[in-house]
C-alpha cells in the first residue's frame, strides 16, 4: 500500500514514521505505563491517606480531652461542697470512705496543717472553666 504525498492528514493516523526526515519513536509499551500510573496514583493516595489519619489523631486526641472533662464534670457536680466555685480558680476532689460521697474543697493535699483526714482519699485536682465544665489538672510536684 502506497501513501501519497498528497494525503497529509493520513501521515497523522500512521503508526510508523513516512518520511526520511521523521523523528524516530518507539511504540510505547501499555504495561509500563499503566505501571507508572497506578504508581504515581498509590503514592498520592498515601499522602492523602497519611494527612487525613494525622487529622484523625488530633480529633481523637481531642475527642479523649472532651470525654476527660464531662467525667471530671460529672463527678464534682456529684460532691458535696458548701461554697460557689469561680470559673478559673482551681479545687481539690477528695473521697470521704466514711459517708461513701466525694467532696470538694479549697484546700489541697499539702495544704493541711494536720494532714488530710484519715477517712478520706485525694482523688485529683479540678478547674472551673468558662463553659461551667471542669477540667482535671495535673499535679505538678514541687
Amino acid at each position: 500500500m502506497r501513501i501519497e504525498d498528497k494525503d497529509p492528514a493520513r501521515h497523522a493516523g500512521i503508526e510508523y514514521p513516512m518520511e526520511v526526515g521523521a523523528p524516530v519513536f518507539a511504540p510505547i509499551k501499555v504495561t509500563e505505563e499503566k505501571d507508572k500510573a497506578v504508581n504515581v496514583a498509590r503514592q498520592n493516595a498515601k499522602q492523602e491517606y497519611d494527612r487525613i489519619m494525622e487529622q484523625a489523631t488530633v480529633l481523637m486526641r481531642q475527642a479523649k480531652a472532651l470525654q476527660s472533662r464531662l467525667d471530671a464534670t460529672e463527678m464534682v457536680h456529684a460532691a458535696k461542697f458548701g461554697f460557689n466555685p469561680i470559673h478559673g480558680k482551681t479545687y481539690f476532689l477528695y473521697y470521704d470512705q466514711r459517708n461513701q460521697t466525694n467532696l470538694l474543697l479549697q484546700n489541697g493535699p499539702h495544704d493541711w496543717t494536720c494532714g488530710i483526714p484519715a477517712n478520706w482519699n485525694y482523688l485529683m485536682t479540678v478547674k472551673k472553666l468558662g463553659d461551667s465544665t471542669w477540667e482535671q489538672i495535673e499535679e505538678t510536684v514541687e
